[in-house]
């Protein structure tokens, strides 16, 4: 369940970035381009339609998207994106249709019209005057575009899909952090019960080499006492009975001697265990 959840979020999260950064990219390019006598993006031109003149190709409200072309290869048919000379819309942007190509004082030029009334312009359209050659539209982008120009629009469109992408983010961040903290803890946990275990195992061992300590101080204490019992009988015999005794006490204290030293270097490796522990 979590893992789907994991899933979903993940796309979901992928969803509001490509939407916020497409309207991002659209309302840049459309802010510098849309109605304005520019370069455009790759030779295209955004315009929004403000009339049903061309109801037939382009509803009002429609964005309409015009390709810089060559004025000399347009012909009759072709729609047209061109500054009006027209006195009751001067220098005002119209896409319009050509009926016929013709001369305007003498200048090659285009008769257009608007395909609703059929009704032709009441002027032509020098070549000099045509930005472009009509291409394409896109339905209602232009209510859209002009939206996204008011501060609700901003707020709805950018803003509020940013605001919930740096949101899920942040869930993400602080759950990455409280993980990360739980793997600390419980890698500290594991730490103690492994340091603790060493402990116990350490003083097993001293135990246990505490125990032999005592045994052989035991034996070499009865070995002492039974040749100190025995009573010699003649000068002769106790100068042959000497030797293998001493040699016996020789070989226990030797023996204990190393069993001693070993102890105490168990002691100090135990003490330096516990040092280490401590400082952990």
């Amino acid at each position: 369940m979590k893992k789907a959840l994991h899933i979903i979020g993940n796309i979901l999260t992928a969803i509001i970035f490509l939407f916020a950064l497409c309207v991002m990219i659209f309302t840049i390019i459309s802010v510098n381009t849309v109605n304005k006598e520019n370069d455009g993006i790759f030779g295209f031109k955004p315009y929004i339609v403000l009339s049903d003149s061309m109801s037939e190709v382009f509803q009002v409200g429609d964005m309409a998207i015009s390709r810089q072309t060559d004025p000399a290869t347009l012909q009759e048919g072709d729609i047209i994106t061109f500054r009006s000379i027209d006195p009751a819309n001067y220098g005002q942007t119209v896409t319009h249709k050509i009926r016929q190509v013709t001369e305007y004082e003498g200048q090659r030029a285009f008769i257009t019209y608007g395909t609703t009334t059929g009704a032709d312009d009441l002027y032509p359209v020098p070549e000099a005057n045509v930005l472009g050659e009509y291409v394409f539209h896109l339905p209602k982008m232009g209510y859209v575009f002009e939206f996204l120009r008011t501060p609700a629009g901003y707020v709805t469109i950018i803003l509020i899909p940013f605001l919930l992408l740096l949101g899920i983010q942040a869930v993400k961040f602080f759950r990455l952090v409280r993980q990360y903290k739980q793997e600390q803890q419980a890698d500290i946990t594991a730490q103690q019960e492994q340091i603790a275990a060493e402990r116990k195992r350490t003083q097993e061992l001293m135990d246990e080499l505490n125990r032999v300590k005592q045994q052989m101080s035991q034996m070499a204490s009865g070995k002492t006492e039974s040749t100190n019992t025995a009573a010699p009988t003649g000068r002769i015999e106790t100068d042959r009975q000497a030797d293998p005794t001493e040699n016996l006490q020789q070989t226990v204290s030797s023996q204990s001697q190393k069993m001693i030293e070993q102890i105490e270097k168990l002691k100090q490796q135990y003490n330096q265990e516990n040092q280490q522990g401590d400082g952990r």
